[in-house]
């Protein structure tokens, strides 16, 4: 395969929450333990949701207790897949910190990673990059990269 094929994108738009909320369902049915998830987008682009909807439907509950992490930076999380660590990395300076929150270990589980451009070089090759982008009221853009093989089952 050429080394020159860009990888495949996905771009969707969510017109309110509840789209957003499918996504990160379709999203969580098709993760696995090893994956990682990073959310970019400004303040307010949905991650928290996003976050909040992944891991709902991926523990089978809908009333988890989803608290973001902005001032722990890592949550955990035990799912019937495995354990998943939801990071939020607004507050580091670097991927220096992240070894004291637990990142190699989380790694065997599944990732969910807000402000990912902190990872810096631990940042995994393999992950799905969701950059939300907020539109009006609840309405968003997603462009998806990453994933692959699994990246067109998010469109449905």
């Amino acid at each position: 395969m050429p080394h020159d094929l860009a990888p495949p994108v996905l771009t969707l738009s969510l017109p309110n929450l509840a789209a957003t909320e499918a996504l990160a369902a379709r999203a969580a049915a098709l993760a696995r333990p090893g994956d990682a998830l990073l959310l970019e987008g400004p303040l307010g682009a949905g991650k928290s949701a996003f976050a909040r909807a992944f891991l709902r439907a991926a523990a089978g509950d809908s009333g988890l207790e989803v608290p973001s992490p902005s001032f722990t930076l890592v949550q955990a999380y035990e799912l019937p897949a495995g354990v998943a660590h939801h990071f939020d990395l607004y507050r580091l300076s670097g991927p220096d910190e992240l070894i004291e929150l637990g990142w190699d270990e989380a790694r065997d589980g599944i990732v969910i990673v807000e402000w990912p451009q902190r990872l810096e070089h631990l940042a995994p090759t393999d992950a799905l990059c969701l950059a939300l982008e907020p539109g009006e009221g609840d309405q968003r853009t997603a462009t998806l990269t990453g994933w692959a093989g699994r990246l067109e089952a998010l469109a449905a």
